[in-house]
């Protein structure tokens, strides 16, 4: 039994360079345990969408190439992650990719900041193919996840979040943003999703 192409789960930056061992953080050690285990954790539920004929979605973290191919990355980034350097996110190179247990993705957007909808075509994506129920997972929770969120709430496209399908660079993090979410948006653990979706 198919639900068609109403529904899509968006994954919002699992990329190499964020999620492998050999991606832009792993080198730089700033990989922790909560989010090297999601794409393991949301493989069941891509797959079960990818067989009921609804979308998979991912948004990639991109630092656009400037001259020379260097970065050009905002001075709030630079600040936070002095490690970025060039080929990192850039897109066409491995680390902008997603990560291959979640791969393919039906639909890709590039994006440059906390939100998948500031300045890319992600709106314009979703009502071409009819989407308007999405269920959001990814990383980091209080950054990208938050703010594409609320911005998918504004356009009324009935996100929902997995909660136990996001992470962040500390379990406080991502607690204080789930709680943050609860009154905007319905919270769904991976599990509770497949079995609404089963329905």
């Amino acid at each position: 039994m198919s639900f068609g192409a109403t529904i899509a789960l968006l994954m919002c930056d699992l990329q190499n360079d964020f999620v492998h061992p050999l991606g832009a953080y792993g080198r730089a050690g700033q990989t922790v345990p909560e989010i090297a285990a999601l794409p393991a954790r949301l493989g069941p539920i891509a797959e079960f969408v990818r067989a009921r004929g609804g979308w998979i979605v991912s948004t990639h973290f991109t630092l656009v190439p400037g001259k020379g191919g260097e970065p050009l990355i905002s001075p709030h980034l630079r600040t936070l992650r002095p490690f970025l350097s060039k080929g990192d996110f850039q897109p066409g190179l491995w680390g902008h990719a997603l990560v291959d247990e979640l791969a393919p993705a039906d639909l890709m957007v590039e994006k440059i900041a906390y939100s998948a909808f500031y300045m890319t075509r992600l709106e314009w994506l979703l009502r071409r193919v009819g989407i308007d129920k999405l269920y959001v997972a990814g990383l980091v929770t209080n950054g990208g996840i938050t703010s594409t969120v609320r911005d998918a709430h504004v356009r009324d496209l009935s996100p929902f979040v997995l909660s136990d399908g996001c992470a962040d660079f500390s379990p406080a993090l991502h607690e204080t943003a789930i709680a943050a979410l609860r009154p905007i948006v319905p919270l769904l653990t991976v599990a509770e999703a497949i079995k609404e979706l089963r329905q």
